[in-house]
């Protein structure tokens, strides 16, 4: 891999890692802090990472997260991203629809006991996806 490759990877974990964080700001309860916000975004990282690879995860529901994946680190967006406000809503409505796809495809439960954060980050994520 040439460094203009590991330079691109860093580069999308990096805007992705953002674009999570914006997500979990719009749909926030008002009452959350930005400290707690930004917590829960490496937390959601790991949990869409483990179930791509976890073969127990429906292939369908996998398949949907990696097309997230791919949809937030692509530069082709509906609304571009030099748009002040609406250019990362796209992208914003996106995660959020996959996200509630997931929960309805695994359920509640199941997505709780693969949450390695803290009780509390779930319940905001709870939160955010309503």
């Amino acid at each position: 891999m040439d460094s203009g490759s590991i330079v691109a990877v860093v580069l999308g974990v990096l805007a992705l890692w953002a674009l999570l964080l914006a997500l979990v700001w719009v749909f926030r309860p008002r009452d959350v802090r930005l400290r707690d916000l930004a917590a829960v975004v490496p937390d959601l990282l790991r949990l869409v990472r483990d179930l791509i690879v976890d073969r127990s995860v429906p292939l369908r529901v996998r398949i949907v997260l990696v097309g997230l994946l791919a949809w937030l680190v692509s530069p082709i967006d509906l609304i571009p991203e030099f748009i002040p406000i609406l250019g990362p809503l796209d992208d914003l409505i996106v995660s959020v629809i996959v996200l509630r796809y997931v929960r309805r495809r695994l359920g509640d439960i199941e997505l709780r006991r693969r949450w390695r954060g803290t009780p509390q980050s779930y319940d905001l994520l709870e939160a955010i996806l309503g």
